[in-house]
């Protein structure tokens, strides 16, 4: 019956509860923002546009994978069971995810689900992939190498065993380390051993060059202990990777050495650490000095290596994570930049040694302060291949703790997050120390887009699904500070539409003029005038307003202005900041500030730990008042709900909760801007601020009273209607027309909660059962009515009527937001609730739901449009060296066996194919020949010219096979030849006859290769030899005129088909890429998802297509002309 006599007791007749019932009350799980656990592994995909972050299995949560992409584009994929996340790898149109438990997980990023599981024959412990091939090869803990068919999702046929085991029969067990693909031979495989490392051809089933490093007693290696260099070893393989172009091997060892190796005959060219160099060499090496005389320091392991390249692979550089002595002050990433490489085929090897041991340069690019660098993800412009390290913009590294950190390259500068990267990862980027919210009118924030210099965005992939439309007028705006100094603001939203999807940033380290120490307590942001103030440990309050800042592009220094109590900070406005959130002013207090409030209507008030009291008026900005607590100590109080405790009177008071209300004191007869102060030992102190004849305005002190416990909500309520009576610019605008509020106040301490009209305590109470309340707010079901919902230590949230204080719902929510750190959760008027989960994410709930877990994320991340770019292939001076091509095709039937079937995207488009042809066949059977083929429609056209030009040059293959046939009986020998001048081109050419003749021929090739060597090499090729002589099968081929300078038959005829190979190269990747994209356009006509767009680009496309097979077989023809005019046109 207690809670019949509440409303009678603080005066209120009426009910503010009587539509809410607990069938209303039910928690729904809106969203999540942030990362959940700690951060394991990234990866990035340049084709898609999209970043991968992978998080560890921790108490706080289990290992899953996020994929951001542009905006607000985010995509949560739970592994299928508990574990933490090992390794990531984009595939085209699908994800790659090995777990700690080492299973295989194969998620399409499509339909943003699981589409496979694959648990290998033993420990994983590496795995690679190409975009190229629809397998992933996986390297096992005992040494072997299996493959697993992605395609049709099954382990495809391909089993390698330990190659370094059969070498080494009496070595110790080795594992897989790393797995590479050459970069442009996809033919061959770089295998790292934990001993050593090999090649693998796949054309030849056959281990090729095997890459050991050993020590010898003498040599420093990279060990830093000076006593270990007396004994041979040999150091553990932990990283090997591929130069851009294949023509070296990098290997790194456990002891921080650098080997590098040449690739074609396995010799070892140099071995360095990042300090030292020709550490194999037996002798003094410079050695990392420990602190204290005759120590050493240890290096940190080489925990990731990458060999960059520019737009030119030949242009190369080397980052290295770790490696560096422990004691070094300088923590970060090193880049080695070698520059140019030498030309292989002409260079010695001291040229070559020289090359990677005096680099260009060399640098670190700086993390924050004892931040150990463990992992890190490039960035590249365009191109998946060359191990996703070429023409990198930027890095993103992984710091031990956790925390991400993003770079760019090669400079390293840091890259500011806001607006590049997604919220999520700005909250470990770095980790966020304090988030409060406000809630921020709608026109208000969408006019708050800042104007900021930044570079190019990171992630421009995805496309964010589209929500409901907007729920309420007003925004929930989250402010979080983080570890740096920096607060970022951004709209978290009510589950429905987000307008203004922005983020603003502030610097806070910058206004205060210090780099460290900067520990952000407190923040308040003004929900009309998006005025923002920040409270600091070390006392200071902070004020931004929003502005231009006259001092763009320039970094000034700090003049000194204090008036009226406070320090003019313009000046401290960051020069890359145009428009936006700057700096107006500071106040310095004394001691931790426990509480922060910014009004609507230009007042500050801030409480410190020592007790102080202070209020400024931002339309100075002035100081206004100042005070302790202990100085209205002495007062009386009106009224007390307090237990008697005779220690409080002793203990240490400081304010813990401010709000600003427009009401009536009880005896007064008119309203008046009040504020309200609880602190951390119950007592609510009353002001009441006036305004002055001169315009300002003061702050007098009304009276105070006291409750049970610590205060941690004050919520000022109209005491006929029960809508809250907060200080807005309409209300305080309708005192000057006598507006009169009765009102109430409603304090929720830690112990309990009362209702009564200020500033006496007369009203009503009640006292929570055995439990204590962290957090608490007035919110509002519709137009049901309000209540009072709070957040307590044993994990659930409970809802009270008003003013009976009657409990209506109770929930657990204790598997959702940490118990732990309820007290930092806030409680929004709609029923939101923002909690943290974990270290680095926070939980949007909502009590007016119907008990769902909506957070799953329906973006989009495939762009079906954006095509991997053909893979690099061999040059052509390898190509005339002997080197086969391997094609993917080829390594499709190597890997998965004659027996695989297409993959399910070739028979996609086959089928398409086969439809359209039908098509074509039925109108062909229906037209006439004249007449309609003038009728027919643009795309008809278009295909038809398609398939004119393709069957055009299918005859003239047709041709070619006809003369290659025609002339067998004589083949064989033209291959020796052509074998033997070969071997003369590269070796050097002693024995030239008749280049003066040949030039021209040579010439028409400089397109494909550019340099002398190519140049002697061709010209070699095609000079015959055969001029003045019998063919070795006597007369059955006759020779041209001796005046005629173009050779015999058998040259000819191979200098024709050498130049149309050599043209097919250069035009055909791009007319394969062509005919894919038109197929894809094709493919989506069939299926009704096409657009207008899809249908210009399948004009361009085609447009395209068209153009480079004209100008192939012009070309060809052209080729063929000397040929056919000596031999007739059937020989060619």
């Amino acid at each position: 019956m207690a809670h019949l006599l509440r409303g009678k007791q603080a005066g209120l007749q009426r009910d503010f509860s009587a539509g809410l019932h607990p069938q209303l009350f039910a928690i729904d799980e809106i969203a999540r923002f942030g990362i959940n656990s700690q951060i394991g592994c990234l990866a990035y995909d340049p084709v898609q546009s999209l970043l991968a972050v992978g998080t560890n299995d921790t108490q706080f949560g289990a290992g899953q994978v996020y994929v951001f992409g542009q905006g607000r584009v985010s995509v949560t994929l739970p592994l299928p069971r508990k574990a933490s996340v090992k390794a990531i790898h984009f595939v085209v149109d699908k994800l790659i995810v090995v777990d700690s438990k080492n299973e295989i997980s194969v998620f399409s990023l499509e339909t943003t689900r699981i589409l496979a599981t694959y648990s290998p024959p033993g420990s994983v412990t590496a795995l690679t992939t190409d975009p190229c091939l629809d397998f992933a090869l996986i390297g096992l803990q005992n040494g072997e190498i299996v493959a697993y068919d992605l395609d049709r999702q099954c382990p495809a046929s391909l089993k390698l065993p330990n190659f370094w085991r059969q070498q080494h029969p009496k070595a110790r067990p080795t594992s897989v380390v790393t797995l590479t693909f050459h970069p442009r031979d996809i033919g061959s495989l770089l295998i790292g051993y934990t001993e050593g490392a090999v090649i693998y051809s796949f054309k030849t089933d056959k281990p090729v060059k095997f890459f050991r490093y050993a020590l010898q007693p003498g040599a420093p290696g990279g060990d830093s202990d000076p006593t270990a260099s007396k004994i041979p070893r040999y150091p553990r393989l932990t990283q090997a990777l591929w130069h851009p172009t294949g023509t070296f091997v990098l290997t790194g060892h456990e002891d921080s050495s650098l080997v590098i190796w040449d690739a074609k005959d396995g010799r070892k060219i140099l071995a360095r650490t990042i300090q030292s160099t020709n550490v194999d060499v037996p002798g003094d090496a410079s050695r990392s000095l420990g602190s204290a005389p005759g120590t050493f320091a240890l290096k940190c392991p080489l925990f990731r290596i990458a060999w960059c390249c520019k737009e030119n692979p030949d242009d190369t550089g080397i980052l290295i994570a770790g490696g560096t002595p422990t004691t070094a002050l300088e923590k970060g990433l090193t880049f080695i930049e070698l520059g140019q490489t030498p030309v292989y085929a002409t260079s010695s090897w001291p040229i070559l040694t020289q090359h990677f041991e005096k680099t260009r340069s060399q640098h670190t690019l700086r993390t924050p302060p004892n931040a150990e660098v463990v992992d890190f993800c490039l960035v590249p412009r365009r191109s998946p291949h060359y191990a996703g390290s070429q023409d990198p913009i930027a890095i993103i590294a992984l710091l031990a703790s956790g925390e991400t950190v993003t770079l760019s390259f090669p400079s390293g500068h840091a890259i500011n997050p806001t607006n590049q990267l997604h919220v999520s990862l700005s909250y470990v980027h770095p980790f966020v120390s304090h988030v409060s919210l406000a809630y921020v009118e709608r026109t208000r924030w969408l006019g708050m887009v800042e104007n900021r210099s930044k570079g190019p965005p990171i992630l421009k992939g995805g496309a964010e699904t589209r929500h409901s439309m907007m729920r309420f007028a007003n925004r929930n705006i989250i402010q979080a500070a983080h570890a740096d100094g920096t607060v970022r603001i951004w709209d978290v939203g009510h589950g429905d539409e987000i307008e203004n999807q922005k983020m603003l940033q502030v610097d806070v380290a910058r206004a205060v003029g210090r780099s460290s120490d900067v520990d952000v307590t407190r923040m308040s942001m003004a929900g009309a005038t998006g005025e923002l103030a920040i409270g600091l440990r070390t006392g200071e309050v902070v004020i931004f307003r929003w502005g231009q800042n006259k001092d763009h592009g320039k970094d000034l220094r700090h003049v000194e202005a204090k008036s009226f109590g406070l320090d003019t900070i313009i000046d401290r406005a960051e020069p890359s900041i145009k428009e936006g959130l700057v700096p107006l002013t500071m106040f310095q207090g004394q001691g931790q500030v426990t509480t922060l409030t910014m009004s609507d209507v230009g007042f500050v008030v801030a409480g410190f730990q020592h007790g102080g009291l202070v209020v400024i008026d931002l339309r100075g900005p002035a100081v206004i008042y100042e005070a302790r607590l202990d100085d209205l100590t002495g007062q009386p109080a009106r009224g007390s709900f307090r237990k008697s405790n005779s220690q409080s009177q002793h203990q240490a008071e400081w304010p813990t909760c401010v709000e600003f209300g427009v009401m009536s004191l009880a005896g007064d007869d008119y309203s008046s801007i009040l504020m309200f102060v609880g602190t951390n030992l119950g007592r609510l102190a009353t002001f009441k601020i006036l305004p002055e004849g001169h315009g300002g305005y003061s702050v007098r002190y009304a009276g105070s009273s006291t409750v049970e416990g610590k205060i941690i909500t004050i919520a000022p309520l109209d005491a006929q209607l029960g809508d809250p009576v907060e200080a807005t610019q309409s209300s305080v605008a309708g005192l000057r027309e006598g507006l009169k509020i009765d009102g109430v106040i409603l304090v929720v301490t830690t112990s309990g909660a009362g209702i009564f009209q200020p500033p006496a305590a007369k009203g009503a109470h009640k006292w929570w059962d055995n439990v204590f309340c962290d957090s608490a707010a007035v919110v509002r079901y519709q137009a049901a009515g309000y209540a009072l919902l709070g957040l307590f230590g044993d994990g659930s949230a409970k809802t009270f009527s008003i003013p009976a204080l009657k409990q209506i719902a109770s929930t657990n929510i204790s598997h959702i937001l940490d118990v732990r750190r309820f007290a930092e959760a806030v409680v929004t008027p709609t029923g939101d609730m923002i909690g943290w989960t974990g270290p680095s994410e926070l939980a949007l709930l909502n009590v007016w739901g119907t008990g769902s877990d909506l957070t799953r994320s329906l973006d989009k991340l495939l762009n079906v449009e954006a095509l991997t770019p053909p893979r690099p292939t061999i040059s052509n001076v390898q190509w005339m060296t002997g080197t086969l091509h391997v094609t993917p095709a080829d390594m499709d039937a190597l890997i998965g066996g004659p027996n695989r079937p297409p993959s399910k995207q070739m028979m996609e488009l086959r089928r398409t194919e086969e439809e359209q042809q039908r098509a074509m066949k039925r109108a062909a059977t229906t037209e006439t020949p004249s007449p309609e083929k003038d009728q027919e429609g643009y795309w008809a056209y278009m295909q038809r010219q398609v398939q004119e030009r393709t069957q055009n040059l299918n005859i003239m293959g047709d041709n070619m096979d006809h003369v290659e046939e025609s002339s067998s009986d004589w083949g064989d020998d033209v291959k020796k030849y052509v074998s033997k001048q070969k071997k003369k081109a590269v070796m050097g050419c002693k024995y030239l006859r008749n280049v003066s003749h040949y030039l021209p021929i040579a010439e028409s090739s400089q397109s494909l290769e550019a340099n002398s060597v190519f140049e002697l090499s061709m010209s070699t090729l095609f000079t015959c030899s055969h001029r003045s002589s019998t063919l070795p099968y006597g007369q059955s081929r006759q020779h041209p005129p001796a005046n005629l300078p173009h050779g015999c038959h058998a040259c000819m005829r191979y200098s024709s088909r050498n130049q149309e190979a050599a043209f097919r190269r250069n035009y055909d990747p791009e007319i394969d890429s062509l005919n894919l994209k038109i197929q894809m356009h094709n493919l989506r006509f069939a299926q009704g998802t096409a657009t207008a767009e899809t249908g210009v680009r399948l004009g361009q496309d085609m447009k395209r297509y068209m153009e480079l097979n004209d100008e192939l077989m012009e070309m060809i023809m052209e080729a063929k002309a000397p040929y056919e005019r000596v031999w007739g046109r059937g020989s060619a």
